[in-house]
């Protein structure tokens, strides 16, 4: 077999790196390069996952989409609950509506980190220390900590946008632009795409947020993240301009929580125009908090923030 130039020369600096390269998880169509243990200034280092589409070719300028939660996209034999996005199957039956297909950069998560690197930092900025001692680092479901340390999502998102998508712009053929740039995630990671949106607007032209976890623990009563978050939204709505928006939520199990916060958010972006706002806020019934749910809609979001000519698939 002969490995194309592309791929052996990422190999290389793969090994110049420190990182390691194990078994690609398996896809049905497209292929994946899987990169252990990338190396960070900002949190520890992390597993990435870069699907590339049949046909990827240098001669092509491909837009990206990074997703969060990257263990969880793939490959569902080497997932905690059996259960995956698939990514690739549903990319590739939009392959006739879209070209070129992305390339889809899947993001490992910390899972002792993860609301740690997903809860949006400034939104809780007007919280005194205690308060946030109290909701953030010691909140808990039953015994089990939500936050072993602070909020930690800028660095996150440094580690995404100053190290990742870099890495990602020199050894693949991208199209960096905002307007070709996007991200997604579900639960945690609808929050922190939609964070990414708006604190780098410059690097990214749209946000999918599946199942957004609003509340950011389990419990609405006397809950202040919701509105929290909300009024961080309202404060940065300038940083919407001329972005592709979408959310959307179920009704049964975790999603149930959802539908007041995102009827407020709603409300909020309905409240004043912004200008070349595309937004879409989604509600399913009978949808739960699951991949194979996400899986079954997940055409949806990708033909609305991907294909150029798609203003709104739900309208």
């Amino acid at each position: 077999m002969v490995i194309p130039k592309s791929i052996l020369s990422l190999l290389v600096i793969v090994f110049a790196l420190g990182c390691t390269v194990k078994p690609a998880l398996r896809v049905s169509s497209g292929k994946i390069i899987q990169i252990d243990d990338f190396p960070s200034a900002f949190i520890d280092a992390r597993t990435l996952a870069v699907w590339l589409p049949d046909g990827y070719s240098k001669k092509v300028k491909h837009p990206v989409l990074f997703m969060h939660d990257g263990q969880m996209l793939f490959d569902a034999s080497k997932t905690w609950n059996g259960q995956e996005w698939g990514v690739d199957e549903v990319l590739t039956e939009l392959e006739k509506e879209m070209h070129p297909l992305p390339i889809v950069v899947g993001i490992w998560n910390n899972p002792t980190t993860r609301h740690a690197d997903f809860t949006p930092q400034k939104a809780l900025a007007q919280y005194a220390t205690p308060l946030l001692d109290s909701l953030v680092t010691y909140a808990k479901r039953g015994e089990e900590k939500l936050f072993h340390q602070i909020p930690r999502a800028d660095a996150y998102l440094k580690f995404l946008v100053e190290e990742v998508k870099p890495y990602i712009d020199k050894n693949f053929s991208t199209n960096p632009r905002a307007s070709h740039t996007f991200v997604a995630g579900s639960s945690m990671g609808g929050l922190i795409s939609l964070y990414a949106l708006l604190e780098y607007p410059d690097i990214f032209g749209g946000a999918a947020c599946l199942s957004t976890h609003w509340p950011v623990t389990f419990d609405m009563e006397n809950n202040p993240f919701p509105k929290a978050i909300a009024d961080y939204i309202n404060d940065n709505r300038q940083n919407l301009v001329n972005k592709k928006l979408y959310m959307d939520y179920g009704t049964e199990t975790l999603d149930s929580l959802y539908e007041a916060p995102q009827k407020n958010i709603n409300a909020l972006l309905e409240k004043d125009s912004i200008p070349g706002l595309n937004w879409i806020s989604k509600k399913f019934e009978g949808a739960a908090h699951t991949e194979n749910d996400w899986q079954r809609r997940l055409g949806i979001p990708m033909q609305f923030l991907l294909n150029e000519n798609q203003k709104n698939p739900l309208k």
